[in-house]
């Protein structure tokens, strides 16, 4: 069984908003002066483990609880997104450590991918589609960079930071985690934003959603309810079984 544990201790984490003016896929954005945001860990989180032992089992049982197998997440997926996520909740790296969302690059872009998950009541907030990077893949997503103007989609494991307003209306900065694989997120302006081109709506018209230039892009109608129930925190993870970042990420090793 996996074994919930209660934070007795608050984290501090202070994000200083670096950069006044870049990209949302397509659309350039200006906001206020930076400014420094505190976020704080809640009293009596309900926390796991993450202890290497247990954490197969904590997983699965998570896993099959929620069951997420119905939903199209693969199982694998979710292990290696719970194996990174218990590691920064441990390290006190995630104010909101609640909330784990889970983009699985490896289901077709038709499919709804994007898995936002409650873990402390163990509930699906939300479950939609989402977008890989315009040279990441057609349907599928298959190549990924950390590269700037490469507008592919970056692997691995994201802190969501503060919002904004620009061209796609509201929008959520997120930080890369992972050296080598995303830490470049915020100097290719990698953000999460709404889109016309993602989208129940949008697939009727055509084969697959369409792409950004490595966004993870919500459909439009979605993205305001989705960004403020992870944003200020939350840890976000980016996933396909390319064995170089399986295999490479200190995060999963």
């Amino acid at each position: 069984m996996y074994r919930p544990v209660k934070s007795i201790t608050y984290s501090l984490l202070s994000v200083l908003v670096l950069s006044p003016v870049f990209m949302t896929g397509t659309s350039k954005r200006t906001e206020p002066p930076a400014e420094k945001i505190v976020l704080y860990i809640p009293k009596d989180v309900v926390r796991y483990t993450a202890n290497p032992e247990l954490m197969p089992e904590e997983a699965a049982n998570v896993y099959n609880s929620m069951q997420l197998k119905k939903l199209g997440l693969t199982k694998k997926a979710f292990a290696c997104a719970w194996k990174g996520y218990t590691s920064l909740v441990e390290a006190g790296r995630l104010a909101k450590d609640g909330i784990l969302s889970i983009c699985d690059f490896s289901q077709s872009s038709r499919r709804k991918r994007l898995y936002v998950l409650d873990i402390n009541s163990q509930k699906l907030l939300v479950n939609t589609y989402v977008a890989h990077g315009r040279k990441s893949g057609g349907e599928y997503a298959k190549s990924f960079s950390n590269s700037p103007e490469s507008h592919k989609s970056s692997l691995g494991f994201y802190v969501t930071r503060n919002t904004y307003f620009g061209e796609h209306g509201l929008a959520l900065k997120i930080q890369g985690l992972e050296r080598g694989f995303n830490d470049k997120a915020d100097a290719r302006n990698i953000v999460i934003h709404g889109s016309q081109y993602v989208g129940k709506q949008f697939i009727s018209n055509n084969k697959f959603n369409g792409r950004s230039f490595g966004c993870p892009a919500l459909p439009a109608k979605e993205a305001s309810n989705v960004i403020h129930q992870i944003k200020n925190g939350s840890c976000l993870f980016i996933y396909h079984p390319t064995k170089n970042y399986i295999n490479q990420s200190r995060l999963l090793n």
